[in-house]
């Protein structure tokens, strides 16, 4: 069943090929639609548009870690594998925004990496920020 009033963060998570982006601490998806301009002499000097081009992006923050506190594998995608699959061999990917709350909605489709970067400071925990690009359509689906 769908969450009901305000939704919590934490619900939602950031994958990429259906596996679970490792220590995420944050999230976010923006979708655009551009207009293009219309604008004639009849206009008045007012501006007048229609609809253009849509875009999307997912982006991602978290920590690094490479095993995890045992030692082990890590269940999610880490920063280094996504470095790897992806910027190294510029493969596209399915990546999704979503709830992990059944009934909930959530957003995916095929992009690329547009960036990577790792923050490392003094006695601090390391971290990561990651951006996908989409190409081609954004799909809206219930969980």
């Amino acid at each position: 069943m769908a969450t009901s009033g305000i939704i919590n963060g934490t619900k939602f998570g950031i994958y990429e090929d259906s596996k679970l982006i490792a220590y995420a601490t944050s999230g976010s998806i923006s979708i655009n639609h551009s207009s293009r301009e219309t604008s004639n002499k009849e206009d008045l000097g007012w501006k007048t548009v229609m609809e253009g081009q849509r875009d999307w992006e997912i982006s991602c923050e978290g920590m690094v870690a490479f095993l995890d506190l045992d030692g082990g594998a890590i269940a999610g995608s880490t920063v280094d594998e996504i470095f790897t699959t992806y910027i190294t061999t510029r493969g596209t990917y399915t990546i999704s925004f979503e709830s992990s709350e059944t009934g909930d909605k959530k957003w995916s489709g095929k992009g690329y990496i547009s960036s990577i970067s790792v923050d490392a400071p003094n006695e601090e925990s390391s971290t990561y920020s990651v951006s996908f690009t989409g190409t081609a359509a954004l799909t809206q689906a219930t969980v």
